[in-house]
């Protein structure tokens, strides 16, 4: 049941701000109530949640007695794609393409040959006024494709070669040199295209998600990094509550370009809301560091699991394995913020929960990324786990994990914010 709903809820996030929105339905279902950075916060004890730019939320349960601390999960909402520039149509005697660029670090070549469409919003006004709508906009049919080149014009193409983004991967949307992509997007929304000023669209992958393999044990779909942690994160949240901490999930956008955005875990944004959180329950400033001090962040971001047919890329002693439990990363450089003690804390959770947990390390001669923890940290310092759910083909428009770790995740969430 789990994986169905998750997939439900990936599929209908073809875009950051369509994920975004769609936490934020699951949350007003579960009477949270909406918070606006413009405004005063008023807060008592109940539940409530706060976006930036429409693709981070943050949502938090205040208990009805005065709290200790704050308990904490975080994940992103985006995921390497390409995204469609300004004036986005190349026209040639041909044929259009779009226009396009990189966002975040990608395999590129599975972007090849798969029906692909556009997804994002648009900025619009009815006049020359700064008063701007935002429109959400998903074009939900097959609109483009990237086209392989044929082995015979390319017989050295199984040997690899760099591919070029400019030259390679515009997708190709009309053989008629006069078809705009703002004519389109103009009808989805509703909107004359006259009175669109500014787009945030990106390429999504139309393949959809799948439960396969022998004993139905794999899960394949777009973007499961890391909507499968927003998601699994945010049940976890729903399901518990806590009479000694104000419980808090954050989802941040921008991870996959290094979160130096406002909406960033690189800004102020948890910083702020944790800070109204406590001055508007007329909580002073020693109040506030003494609860950073007992507080905790699970941040997760999923893990590699080894790889069947590249074992050798993985340490030979901690080899996460997919429907094997939640993964705890480690990395001596701090590029997980993972230690003995932040650890042990999860592990006790995981072991009170009946999960079964795993262990991440790079192989020492392969260098590995970073995540949220660390990055946040930098603005709210406090106790803090990296853990992911084991995955293969990170980074592709089509990844893979396991059925079980869906559900182990939530139950470990749900044990970590009721501590």
């Amino acid at each position: 049941m789990n994986s169905k709903k998750m997939i439900e809820f990936i599929e209908k996030s073809p875009s950051v701000f369509h994920a975004v929105k769609n936490v934020c339905i699951n949350l007003k279902e579960n009477g949270f109530v909406q918070l606006s950075e413009k405004d005063r916060w008023n807060l008592k004890p109940g539940k409530y949640f706060v976006t930036r730019n429409s693709s981070s939320v943050i949502s938090f349960v205040i208990p009805k007695e005065n709290f200790s601390g704050f308990l904490i999960s975080s994940s992103h909402s985006d995921s390497p794609c390409f995204k469609i520039k300004e004036n986005p149509e190349i026209a040639s005697d041909i044929c259009v393409k779009l226009n396009v660029e990189k966002y975040g670090g990608m395999l590129m070549a599975p972007w090849f040959d798969r029906p692909l469409s556009v997804a994002g919003r648009i900025i619009w006004s009815d006049d020359d006024s700064t008063n701007l709508t935002e429109t959400l906009v998903d074009i939900d049919r097959d609109l483009v494709l990237i086209p392989s080149l044929a082995i015979h014009m390319n017989r050295d193409a199984n040997k690899g070669s760099e591919i070029s983004v400019q030259n390679e991967m515009c997708p190709l949307f009309s053989l008629d040199k006069n078809e705009k992509l703002m004519n389109i997007i103009s009808k989805e929304a509703n909107v004359s295209e006259d009175k669109i000023i500014s787009t945030d669209l990106y390429l999504y992958n139309r393949c959809s998600s799948s439960v396969w393999g022998a004993q139905k044990e794999f899960i394949s779909a777009p973007k499961l990094d890391d909507l499968e942690c927003v998601y699994t994160t945010l049940m976890g949240f729903l399901k518990t509550s806590n009479e000694n901490f104000t419980t808090v999930h954050a989802v941040f956008d921008n991870e996959e370009v290094g979160s130096l955005t406002r909406q960033g875990a690189d800004s102020t944004f948890l910083n702020d809301v944790l800070h109204r959180i406590n001055s508007s329950l007329g909580r002073t400033d020693e109040e506030y560091h003494t609860a950073i001090a007992q507080s905790f962040m699970v941040s997760a971001d999923n893990a590699h699991a080894v790889h069947p047919n590249y074992s050798s890329k993985a340490d030979p002693i901690n080899r996460p394995e997919m429907n094997k439990g939640p993964v705890i990363k480690f990395n001596a450089a701090q590029k997980y913020t993972s230690d003995a003690v932040s650890s042990a804390m999860f592990k006790q959770v995981c072991k009170k929960a009946g999960v079964p947990f795993q262990i991440f390390t790079n192989n020492s001669d392969v260098a590995g990324g970073s995540t949220l923890g660390n990055i946040s940290n930098a603005h709210v310092s406090l106790r803090c786990v990296d853990i992911g759910i084991a995955q293969l083909a990170m980074h592709s428009p089509y990844e893979t994990a396991g059925i079980k770790d869906i559900d182990y995740m939530i139950r470990a969430i749900e044990g970590f914010y009721s501590i």
